[in-house]
């Protein structure tokens, strides 16, 4: 699944029909704040709850359609507006990720779990987040789009040594963002994980790498 160009009204209409959750991302090319508020939709859609839930996600060019932003007061961009049979449920203006991410879960995830999902301890969570590969990253943002210096460098790091792991956007689920802090006693991101065990954050690594050490640290 992915995130569905919308760029008539009738398939507006038709997207925002659904029984389902739909999100429609009000944007605009020249705006480059809005290719940060897609990547973030598109990291949404491929957690599992998202997509048990049967959740739309839906971008347009606000200028284009512009009857659409008239009717739904889009003054400004980015405007994520959700919307289920028809009707505007909830709406997050400007680049809000925190914002973005939780109201989202709240109106797809939610539902999901309550009828369909048995729901799982945040410790149990994190335990298999952290385990989810030999070497995990917990950052702001992802490895093609760091949203912070210290994670930008780390993945740097990591490209340059040609090891495999996978990255949370620690952004995307605020539960996650602060459960992680008091579950490894480390306050700050990003964290590096190699099977399970908590190595540290980017000072860490730049020490382990000024030793001669890193390599064989993150091979375990």
């Amino acid at each position: 699944m992915s995130v569905t160009n919308v760029d008539t009204v009738e398939k507006f209409n038709t997207l925002i029909g659904s029984s389902s959750l739909t999100v429609v991302h009000f944007s605009a090319e020249w705006a480059e704040q809005c290719k940060q508020v897609t990547d973030v939709l598109k990291e949404l859609l491929k957690l599992p709850e998202i997509l048990a839930s049967g959740s739309q996600f839906g971008v347009c060019d606000a200028e284009n359609l512009s009857e659409v932003s008239l009717k739904f007061k889009v003054d400004s961009v980015p405007t994520v507006i959700l919307f289920r049979n028809n009707k505007q449920i909830d709406r997050v203006d400007g680049v809000d990720v925190a914002q973005i991410s939780s109201k989202v879960k709240t109106h797809s995830i939610g539902k999901a779990i309550s009828e369909d999902i048995p729901k799982q301890s945040l410790e149990d969570r994190l335990k298999t987040l952290i385990n989810k590969h030999n070497v995990m990253v917990f950052m702001k943002g992802t490895r093609d789009a760091p949203r912070c210096g210290f994670s930008k460098t780390l993945i740097g790091i990591l490209n340059g040594m040609g090891i495999q792991y996978e990255t949370f956007d620690i952004l995307l689920d605020e539960e996650v963002r602060q459960g992680l802090k008091v579950f490894s006693d480390w306050p700050t991101y990003p964290q590096v994980y190699v099977k399970g065990e908590l190595i540290g954050g980017l000072d860490i690594i730049k020490e382990l790498q000024g030793n001669g050490e890193l390599e064989s640290t993150l091979n375990g």
